[in-house]
């Protein structure tokens, strides 16, 4: 399964292996629709921002294309993107506020489409052979849910705190506190999330979110 930040990456190593050269033209928009099994939103809101940061050019009837500053742009986005300096209890600090405070939106927003993203994120954790394997797909569920807000801050926003998650210290708490019960009580939470969400149920999909968070929290970082 492929999400935003997928066809974002797999568009900037184009890029910065001069696959795709500045004045080429890029796919359309329903070609990476059909490529990554994305909504044409979600392909629009990876194109607007790539867009912003002058790595590509939009002309209408026309099509995409790479930017004539292409080489300029791709410097600026490397010296930007560094990982963030932050730790687990900053992260799941941030994590506690802003996860909540999305959920509105995503009970306004989030089509059918988005809900099957969920439950496949749910279906591909619950099969995880390792816990790398589960981490992966616990972190998608995540920047599924923030997805389906629909807004393309709250997207971005996400996948930078799922960066976060993919750094060593994340890794080593997880694997310290990690037990096949926890991973279990993790499964169950996810879907009683996702089903409250697909309910519409912004209440009790909040105090789910915020229960989750609070059990994460307490297991890695011992409050």
């Amino acid at each position: 399964m492929y999400t935003p930040l997928t066809l974002r990456e797999a568009i900037l190593e184009k890029l910065q292996s001069r696959t795709w050269r500045a004045g080429q033209r890029l796919p359309t928009e329903r070609e990476l629709c059909g490529q990554f099994g994305l909504s044409r939103s979600a392909v629009r809101r990876v194109l607007a921002e790539l867009k912003e940061r002058g790595l590509i050019t939009q002309t209408v009837g026309s099509g995409t294309y790479v930017s004539e500053e292409v080489a300029q742009a791709l410097a600026a986005l490397s010296q930007g993107d560094a990982p963030l300096a932050t730790s687990p209890a900053e992260l799941m600090s941030a994590r506690l506020v802003l996860e909540p405070a999305v959920i509105a939106m995503v009970v306004g927003n989030a089509t059918a489409a988005d809900f099957s993203r969920m439950e496949e994120c749910c279906d591909r954790g619950e099969a995880a052979t390792t816990l790398e394997e589960f981490e992966l797909w616990d972190g998608r569920l995540h920047e599924a849910i923030a997805d389906a807000a629909h807004n393309a801050i709250i997207s971005a926003v996400f996948q930078r705190m799922n960066e976060v998650r993919a750094q060593s210290e994340w890794g080593m708490l997880k694997r310290r506190s990690a037990t096949p019960e926890r991973r279990l009580e993790y499964q169950c939470e996810h879907r009683q999330l996702v089903g409250a969400l697909k309910d519409r149920d912004g209440v009790r999909a909040g105090q789910l979110c915020v229960e989750h968070l609070t059990h994460v929290r307490r297991n890695l970082l011992g409050y």
